[in-house]
């Protein structure tokens, strides 16, 4: 094989590095000297050379990776803080792709580490349900205030749905065999993550796609994070960000501060997401972290030692529990069971409601009529424990003897797929975090609601993806 692209390359920099800034006759000075140091030499101009250096990349080359123009831009089907997701195509073989914008406008140190967290996480996750980077590809971008600037795109295969999408069409109706499926890849990829030494830190719906094949596929990695496991017990812990994980899916420990999570924060958002494919819309809907906490204990019982020994250890205990108008609320029994028991619901392929998991309505197709899903529950409750050391790890909850009954989960949901003719996307149905972007036409203000004012977020910040 010839090596002789790369030296040209790297040759063809250094001679361009060197012209850019030795513009207008200026060079950096040898030996150490610095300006106004009396040895006569001019002054160097910093400003200047930040300007040729800036100049110098912005008309690199990248030889290695191929340019965005090979692909055809056929509609938006993703936005959010991390910059825009676009179904393309390729041109040269027709394949269908999703094209993830790389937001650099607000990056001042280079290349976003997000970015290349995201990369080099999803090079080494090749897994079913794990979705699948192709490559990175780069654009010169065209308008004026930014010309000559490179843009990079990451480059996925396409899928055709994203689960909260999927969830917000009332037409599309699932059985029990197709949401056990489901809830089965979704942990299993899950699993794999944590395997990897991987944090998710965003599980959402939304966040869930799905392939025209009927695979379910984990996807936006881009909070994800390798993490460090201690065997000692003695060496302290390592440190993460709490501002992680869209509000609606952030789990106690995260609202009360705590920043040396592990994968239980990911088990949590698994749990959200269980229960959201009967109820179809998320379980708990705050707007603030406070009234989250509080929906929190609304549906899973107050936190407090009893039920979480180490609560009292977390970074926001003592603040939040002694507020007069407390996000903790004492004397809240845990209602999850009762409250889903009458909201979970299956739909048949006529599109009539048929049995819930514990049989109070029409026996579902194949399904006895005595038929009581007591361990779906079981399993939803260990994945929303209050206290993260009583959830269950990704490989224990993918050995749950709940996919071992009957109905036993599918390789794929393709005949629940072969029913939906057009891409189901949360933000194109204008559903979730994309409710109030005027999408929807079941997007009505409350009545007497004052209108909340936007917070600007300083670049490079979270933001919840709650509206």
């Amino acid at each position: 094989m010839s090596s002789q692209p790369y030296p040209a390359a790297l040759h063809q920099s250094s001679t361009q590095s060197r012209t850019l800034i030795s513009q207008n006759g200026q060079n950096t000075p040898t030996g150490g000297g610095t300006p106004n140091s009396g040895t006569g030499a001019p002054e160097l101009d910093v400003r200047q050379q930040l300007l040729n250096y800036q100049k110098m990349f912005d008309q690199a080359a990248y030889p290695f990776i191929n340019d965005a123009s090979a692909y055809e831009k056929l509609s938006k089907i993703g936005q959010g803080t991390f910059g825009e997701v676009f179904k393309a195509r390729c041109k040269s073989t027709g394949r269908m792709v999703a094209l993830k914008k790389i937001l650099m406008a607000n990056e001042k140190e280079g290349f976003p580490i997000t970015a290349l967290r995201e990369v080099k996480m999803l090079e080494q996750l090749k897994h079913p349900n794990i979705i699948d980077l192709i490559e990175v590809c780069s654009a010169k971008s065209s308008a004026p205030a930014t010309k000559d600037r490179t843009t990079f795109y990451l480059v996925f295969s396409f899928c055709e749905h994203d689960l909260a999408g999927l969830l917000s069409n009332p037409k599309v109706r699932m059985s029990l065999l197709h949401i056990k499926t489901m809830i089965k890849h979704l942990i299993t990829g899950l699993n794999k993550l944590h395997r990897s030494k991987i944090l998710h830190r965003d599980m959402k719906a939304a966040n869930v796609l799905i392939s025209r094949e009927g695979v379910l596929k984990l996807a936006d990695f881009g909070l994800a994070r390798p993490f460090v496991q201690r065997e000692n017990s003695n060496v302290p812990r390592a440190l993460y960000t709490n501002r992680v994980v869209t509000l609606w899916y952030r789990p106690p420990e995260l609202l009360l501060g705590d920043r040396s999570y592990g994968t239980k924060i990911d088990v949590w958002g698994a749990g959200c997401i269980m229960a959201e494919m009967w109820t179809r819309q998320p379980i708990m809907q705050g707007d603030t972290e406070q009234r989250q906490l509080q929906l929190i204990s609304a549906l899973c019982g107050s936190i407090n030692q009893e039920v979480w020994p180490n609560c009292v250890k977390m970074p926001l205990w003592n603040v939040m529990s002694s507020d007069t108008n407390t996000p903790l609320p004492q004397g809240k029994k845990r209602v999850l069971r009762s409250k889903l028991r009458h909201l979970m619901r299956l739909d048949g392929p006529d599109g009539r409601s048929q049995s819930d998991p514990y049989g109070k309505g029409k026996p579902n197709e194949h399904l006895p009529a005595d038929f009581k899903d007591d361990d779906a529950m079981n399993l939803l409750e260990s994945l929303l424990a209050i206290d993260p050391d009583k959830r269950p790890t990704a490989d224990e909850a993918e050995d749950d003897i709940w996919f071992y009954k009957e109905p036993l989960p599918k390789a794929n949901v393709q005949d629940l797929m072969d029913t939906i003719p057009t891409s189901q996307f949360e933000y194109t149905v204008g559903k979730g975090a994309h409710a109030g972007r005027g999408r929807h036409h079941n997007n009505q203000p409350r009545p007497n609601q004052a209108q909340r004012q936007s917070n600007a977020i300083p670049a490079g910040q979270y933001r919840d993806t709650i509206f």
